[in-house]
């Protein structure tokens, strides 16, 4: 059985390629279809956009599609950067001059306050109508300056106090497991495998 996800990401592709393990599932994604048009993520929460792209893949494919969208909510800044953490300098985008804006942005904030998460949203629509969406979040805070070479966008800057580390100073083994791209995700695995499992007893019956 051949389900979507709709990214370009290979990395997010082996990931959920290798929690399915066992099962006869082919993982396809966007670098599969050469004319899949792009899809405006419009939505104003990190849901909306999973289920715009989500449910755009399954028009245009008839496959189970899966879509996720994801970023920074820094509660003293409202949730922002929130849905537009990847642009939130501006076009073209940047990790950098993002960072730099969201520092600039909390200067005299005091450790206290500095509370912030990540947060993913995973849609996952079938062919018949039948939608459904888990969330992960990692909970930490904004430090003062970036620490650590590892990972990407704001991980130099969210320290986990449980780990005494940033994002960025983890191994990408260590991130893989507790991120919350990870954590969204294996709450998706069982819902793919009863799709799954649920099409090929109807195949059969037919």
């Amino acid at each position: 059985m051949k389900i979507l996800l709709a990214t370009a990401n290979s990395g997010k592709v082996k990931e959920l390629e290798e929690m399915l393990t066992g099962m006869d599932i082919t993982v396809l994604s966007l670098s599969d279809f050469s004319d899949f048009p792009e899809i405006e993520e419009t939505g104003k929460t990190f849901a909306e956009n999973a289920y715009l792209k989500a449910r755009k893949a399954v028009e245009i494919t008839g496959l189970v599609s899966l879509a996720d969208d994801s970023g920074l909510e820094v509660d003293v800044l409202n949730g922002d950067p929130g849905v537009f953490s990847a642009r939130y300098a501006g076009e073209p985008k940047s990790d950098e001059r993002n960072i730099d804006k969201l520092l600039e942005q909390m200067e005299g904030v005091s450790e206290s306050q500095r509370n912030a998460r990540f947060r993913c949203s995973l849609a996952v629509v079938a062919p018949d109508g039948r939608e459904f969406l888990t969330e992960g979040t990692v909970e930490g805070r904004i430090i003062l300056a970036r620490s650590g070479s590892g990972g990407f966008g704001y991980d130099p800057v969210f320290y986990l106090s449980e780990l005494d580390k940033t994002m960025a100073e983890l191994s990408m083994g260590e991130k893989n497991k507790i991120s919350h791209r990870a954590i969204a995700f294996s709450k998706g695995v069982p819902i793919i495998k009863r799709l799954i499992e649920g099409a090929i007893r109807t195949e059969r019956r037919g």
